[in-house]
């Protein structure tokens, strides 16, 4: 659990856990940032992150009493169903250390905390832990995880001669759930609610739950690729919403915007929700929806940039926005065809022609 670190993703706290695979004898390892708690897909796609690009599969595989792997509530020792599938696929052994008897596997856990404090010490050093986006992170924790295998080149030498081939292919690293687009456009996903295009109202999906994002498939296709939500700050329901799935319901009902319980997560930008709650502080509540309505059809058309620096203005200037002149200065109406004649050649200057050939 890295949340100590205090990183912070686009100016938002990133709370976060990194997977980490070590290998006893050298001290080899592998690092896989995650958002989220302990799953079994986690585990998943950090196991195999690091298997290939180990190269190869070691005989054991040992955890903690990491309930993604394990039913800790049995009796026995119980491997879950997936988690026996996946040690089965590479042909490794499953085994854990006892309950609360952390120093079981003591070689393990002394290195989550020499790669915890390497981190940090490499924050400090870089002077902020602000980064503006996840990859930027990212790279950084790849850095220092280089770093660290460097120290121990030679005894891999040794303990890679001693693995197992790998598969021909990895298994899958991801969950399946079914889920339906309702009317709103909208579909929900482990209590999380995205955004559709209006095309798939009323359609079953496939959803493929990766750690990181999500893929909606119909049949053999997938029709929807979106960054996965994890459930964070005490969101009952967190929300991705696309204004641009919902603006056309909105433009034929625009009153339906004031009291949509989607309606904080539509705005595209800080700029656009100053403008709601200036015009709807300053306008009636017919007007005022009318008004941001047209303003994110606008902004759907390919104006979104343009139109926010334009709001930014107007906002300095204390003036509310007008729709009409808006429109006008980013999407004016085309102007008026002209009227073209096209002269048809007379047919007897071809027969004059081919008769001077000839």
């Amino acid at each position: 659990v890295c949340d100590e670190l205090k990183v912070v993703i686009a100016g938002i706290a990133f709370p976060h856990r990194i997977y980490q695979f070590a290998l006893a004898h050298s001290g080899w390892r592998h690092a896989v940032v995650f958002e989220g708690g302990e799953s079994f897909i986690a585990l998943s796609t950090g196991l195999q992150s690091a298997l290939w690009r180990l190269g190869g599969v070691p005989e054991e595989h040992r955890t903690d009493s990491l309930s993604a792997a394990f039913n800790n509530l049995a009796e026995e020792l119980e491997l879950t169903r997936r988690y026996a599938a996946l040690c089965k696929h590479y042909e490794m052994r499953a085994t854990r250390c006892n309950p609360g008897q952390s120093q079981e596997n003591g070689s393990i856990e002394s290195r989550h905390d020499s790669l915890k404090t390497a981190l940090d010490q490499a924050l400090r050093l870089r002077g902020s832990r602000c980064f503006d986006e996840r990859a930027a992170y990212e790279a950084l924790v790849a850095t220092i995880v280089a770093r660290l295998n460097a120290r121990v080149a030679v005894r891999l030498v040794v303990e890679r001669a001693t693995l197992r081939a790998l598969p021909q292919r990895r298994t899958a690293e991801y969950e399946e759930v079914p889920a339906r687009v309702s009317k709103y456009a909208i579909f929900t996903v482990r209590g999380a609610q995205y955004s559709a295009p209006s095309q798939l109202v009323g359609q079953r999906m496939t959803v493929r739950l990766y750690t990181d994002h999500i893929e909606c498939w119909l049949g053999g296709t997938c029709v929807l690729e979106r960054a996965r939500l994890n459930h964070c700050d005490g969101q009952r329901h967190p929300r991705d919403i696309d204004y641009r799935h919902l603006i056309a319901a909105l433009r034929r009902k625009p009153g339906a915007f004031a009291r949509s319980v989607l309606r904080d997560a539509m705005f595209p930008r800080a700029v656009y929700r100053q403008t709601w709650e200036r015009l709807n502080a300053q306008l009636s509540e017919r007007d005022a929806c009318k008004t941001i309505v047209g303003l994110l059809a606008l902004a759907a058309d390919g104006h979104e940039a343009q139109l926010a620096t334009e709001l930014e203005q107007l906002i300095e200037l204390d003036q509310l926005p007008d729709l009409l002149a808006l429109t006008t200065l980013l999407a004016p109406r085309p102007g008026v065809l002209p009227d073209v004649k096209v002269e048809l050649p007379d047919l007897a200057g071809f027969d004059a022609l081919l008769g001077v050939r000839a």
